[in-house]
């Protein structure tokens, strides 16, 4: 594999040259970059915009005018749409109407429970407690799932809307409604009132507490509390290894082995960037990477750097070139005449496609099979997370990104947030600071608080090329001036999807079978991005399905096929560690030694290295 030597040297690809102007004695390159006399009303723009994007999590304002804007246009020529709404209206006021009196007829000592009028939907869990089904509470609760339901039937279906504006719009406002649902106020909760009455208000202390601890965290930039006890290296991210290679971008730790023969071929394994990688490598119980060691394989971890402001230049073909190439060369020095099992998690499989049909374009064949986790190589259908993508939407973000450099953890963590506002910000601060009470922290909440940052050009690329334009899935993504094609993996493809998956939905990951020419086995599981991935065997309730198709076998569409393939309960990790021993030679031998100091690969360091600590 031969990589330039610019890049060898670990130097971006895309560099500014050239005197930096001055105006007297003040660079105003280290004030504004990009600093020149023609570009001040740019620059300007850019810099309101990147303001405006910092208090609004990056969402523009702009996008969300003009997708109500479309939707009021579109519903104010619509008639005969009003005059369904206004008769949705009445007669939902007569159902809640009719509910309240019979809750008032029954709701005495040898009364009965009034059936819901309205049950909320399965994954709203806010109203769950008995204490709802009280009077009054009953009532207030019927009365703002209505009102929900309503407002629903008010922002879908109105015909000239265009999709992404139907979305977005019905989006803000249902994140407008879960802002006053009863649940977030005292007065109308009562769980919240028969914890104060409880325990004498006390529960109102400790949430005040609560919350100024989380204040001066979040001014401080520390961690939630409760993660100091999974620290990496510590409690997490503790199978033993070495950091064999280090460059500007990445680590690359090789684990030691737990078996006296190991199988031929290495795995290596690259997780996505957006994260630490440690998430593969939890506690002992539930880290994917030991399970793969104690089962004899021979693991190789890329570990990615945290950038900064420093790093605004590094573009997606530096994470390429020094990362999964840069990687693969020191796997191939280490396990030489072997070809590599390599995996992929989320945009670390998204990255690691592209590698192996750019490889394949040149005539190279490094990799034995090919595991994606979670990882997208259609973004069409990117499910609510692509709210945030469109020109208006990306142009603020970049803005935001070229003032700083980088996009922020908390930036970023807010967007991601809003796609599951009831679980992550409201149920949380009624549980936190209303009844005063502390969720226990595990490794995997404290493991996704151990946030990173984006590079400027890496995260405008990642979101314009993929994203908003969806280059990969089309053939015209381009690495050195050629196009991949993912129909040239000719490789046995292993892809996971999780059903409950906001980063990555299921159906876009399975849209993968439409182009690969190549075996693929899919397995569906239960369980969200991260909590589907990390499913060892004997967790609780997991489940997954499982379907193989030959590269000359007739597509089957996701829906077809999830009512067509039966469910097997438990983990998907067993089903895995047989896939790659069935794709791999039968041969054991000694497992290889700790890095290859002749060939410039020498153990640096014990796992899990420096930049897993990088704040």
């Amino acid at each position: 594999m031969q990589i330039s030597q610019t890049r060898q040297a670990g130097l971006p690809v895309h560099l500014r040259s050239g005197r930096r102007p001055v105006r007297g004695d003040v660079h105003l390159e280290t004030l504004v970059p990009g600093w020149n006399d023609e570009e001040v009303p740019s620059i300007i723009d850019r810099a309101i915009h990147a303001t405006v994007a910092r208090a609004t999590h990056g969402i523009s304002p702009i996008s969300v005018a003009v997708a109500y804007a479309d939707w009021a246009m579109h519903l104010m020529s619509s008639p005969g749409r009003w005059q369904a709404l206004i008769q949705k209206a009445v007669r939902k006021e007569f159902k809640l109407g009719a509910y309240a009196a019979r809750c008032a007829a029954t709701q005495f000592p040898l009364g009965q429970p009034c059936p819901p009028c309205i049950e909320p939907l399965p994954q709203d869990k806010r109203f769950r407690d008995p204490a709802w089904q009280n009077w009054p509470y009953n009532v207030v609760c019927q009365g703002f799932l209505l009102n929900q339901q309503w407002w629903h039937n008010a922002m879908t279906g109105i015909s000239g809307v265009s999709a992404h504006h139907e979305h977005m719009a019905s989006f803000v406002t249902r994140q407008l409604l879960d802002m006053v649902s009863p649940v977030n106020f005292i007065a109308t909760n009562p769980e919240v009132l028969a914890a104060a009455a409880r325990e004498g208000g006390k529960n109102f202390v400790r949430g005040a507490a609560n919350f100024l601890e989380d204040l001066r965290r979040e001014g401080n930039k520390e961690p939630p509390p409760g993660a100091e006890a999974f620290r990496p290296g510590k409690e997490v991210a503790v199978t033993p290894g070495q950091v064999v290679f280090r460059n500007r971008l990445i680590e690359v730790i090789q684990y030691s082995p737990k078996t006296a023969q190991v199988r031929a071929e290495p795995v290596l394994i690259v997780p996505a960037w957006i994260m630490k990688y440690y998430i593969l490598d939890l506690s002992p119980h539930n880290s994917l990477v030991n399970y793969l060691v104690e089962r004899g394989h021979t693991v190789f971890m890329i570990s990615w750097r945290n950038p900064g402001a420093d790093d605004r230049e590094l573009g997606m073909d530096d994470y390429l070139w020094l990362g999964v190439f840069g990687a693969c060369k020191v796997v191939q020095a280490i396990v030489p005449e072997r070809k590599i099992n390599a995996v992929g998690y989320c945009l670390g499989g998204t990255m690691l496609a592209v590698a192996a049909a750019y490889l394949t374009e040149c005539g190279e064949t490094p990799f034995n099979s090919m595991t994606l986790l979670a990882a997208q190589t259609d973004f069409s259908e990117a499910g609510e997370l692509s709210l945030f993508i469109d020109e208006s939407q990306i142009v603020y973000l970049e803005n935001l990104m070229w003032q700083q450099g980088y996009l922020d953890t908390r930036q970023m963590a807010g967007a991601f947030q809003l796609l599951r506002s009831n679980d992550l910000i409201w149920s949380r601060m009624v549980h936190d600071y209303l009844l005063g009470q502390r969720a226990p922290m595990s490794d995997l909440m404290a493991w996704n608080a151990d946030t990173t940052r984006m590079p400027y050009r890496m995260h405008s690329e990642y979101l314009r090329r993929l994203f908003l334009n969806n280059d990969l899935f089309a053939g015209r993504y381009k690495v050195d001036g050629k196009s991949v094609a993912l129909s040239d993996i000719h490789v046995p493809v292993f892809a996971v999807a999780t059903e409950a998956d906001h980063v990555a939905p299921w159906h876009s990951v399975y849209k993968l079978n439409l182009v690969a020419d190549t075996e693929v086995t899919f397995v569906l599981t239960s369980g969200g991005h991260n909590a589907g991935i990390i499913s060892e065997p004997g967790h609780h309730k997991r489940r997954f399905r499982i379907s193989r198709w030959e590269a000359d076998e007739r597509y089957v569409d996701p829906d077809r096929w999830y009512l067509e393939t039966p469910t097997v309960e438990g983990s998907w990790w067993p089903v895995w560690a047989e896939w790659l021993r069935h794709n791999s030679s039968a041969q054991l031998e000694p497992p290889p030694p700790m890095g290859a100091p002749a060939k410039g690969y020498a153990a640096i360091a014990p796992a899990p290295g420096a930049y897993i600590h990088q704040r």
